[in-house]
């Protein structure tokens, strides 16, 4: 055979293995994207287990001698459901708070488990009720980077952001709905990243119709960058209630997803009142219940922490051991 024949052939057949390389790159690389993808983007559904984090307050309360029985026991089970952790400022505050939600991921790696956290801390929070506070909107953006900067060390991991209760179902009442708005849009752009679901304000079933809630939240402008909207977080209505509120909110917002907080409605005869109104009961445990429009229930408002100064609760956030004890009594 001529040499350039023969050449030809090795060229050719480099070539042909060459691009089989190229070829099994590409799959694996691929393959690579896909499992990555799946890793970082399964949604919260039935099924889904949040941490019970060590830092809560009920784990807090276990240390307090003076317990009676009843609360001594309510605090020791509160404890150990899985629950949504509040950020406040207050509590974590700029320059701390990477590191609290540094240690709530590894305990949920650890465990196996998703994260789930408030983000409560905006400006004029609460318009200067019971859960007054919050940040300048500067040292706010700043905060909200801290914590997006911690969150996105763990890619793998679910983390479940429920985005500041009650800001955009107050607005009107507060007067600042275009502030909200911004302050929202910012903090959303900021949160995003592999393997966070954000859901924003809902309201709940006894407050603004689904038409009022669902033009709240458009105002912001983010549907494409959240999975949707939370209801109920620190209220009492029914589960079934809050699904269909859910479902008729969503179908003003094509079809945005939902999830319901049933840590205390498990009476649900609370009706309007909202602040440490008495009777009431833990509901579901999160995970439970879901469908094509809530992904899930979950315990959001940690049970056991008081509303505010009412109906014999202290100030609004402070473990109140006699309602962790009506909470769970039989």
């Amino acid at each position: 055979m001529p040499r350039r024949s023969r050449r030809t052939l090795w060229l050719v057949a480099a070539g042909a293995g060459l691009l089989a390389i190229v070829v099994a790159l590409v799959v694996a690389v691929g393959a690579a994207q896909r499992w990555f993808h799946s890793a970082v983007a399964q949604a919260p559904g039935i099924g889904t287990v949040i941490l019970a984090p060590t830092e809560s307050k009920a784990q807090q309360a276990l240390a307090d001698a003076t317990l009676d029985a009843d609360s001594a026991a309510a605090a020791e089970h509160l404890a150990a459901q899985p629950t949504a952790y509040w950020l406040t400022p207050e509590q974590d505050p700029p320059g701390a708070v990477g590191v609290t939600i540094a240690a709530l991921l590894a305990q949920a790696r650890t465990e196996n488990v998703s994260l789930a956290i408030v983000v409560y801390g905006l400006p004029g929070r609460d318009c200067g009720s019971h859960s007054a506070g919050g940040l300048e909107f500067d040292a706010y953006r700043a905060w909200v980077a801290e914590i997006d900067a911690a969150l996105e060390t763990a890619p793998d991991l679910q983390k479940i952001v429920i985005l500041e209760p009650d800001s955009l179902a107050l607005a009107a009442e507060c007067g600042n709905l275009d502030d909200r708005v911004a302050q929202l849009r910012d903090a959303v752009e900021t949160l995003t990243g592999p393997g966070t679901w954000i859901y924003l304000d809902g309201g709940h079933s006894g407050w603004h119709s689904a038409e009022e809630m669902a033009s709240l939240i458009d105002a912001v402008g983010v549907s494409d960058s959240i999975r949707g909207f939370a209801t109920n977080v620190s209220n009492y209505q029914s589960t079934h209630d809050e699904f269909e509120y859910a479902h008729a909110v969503s179908a003003h917002l094509g079809g945005l997803h939902a999830v319901v907080d049933t840590s205390r409605n498990g009476a649900a005869t609370a009706g309007a009142q909202w602040c440490n109104p008495a009777g009431q009961r833990v509901g579901e445990l999160g995970g439970t219940y879901g469908d094509e429009v809530v992904d899930t229930n979950l315990w959001i408002k940690p049970p056991g922490e008081s509303d505010g100064p009412c109906n014999g609760g202290p100030a609004a956030g402070i473990w109140w051991p006699e309602g962790a004890a009506t909470l769970v009594a039989d």
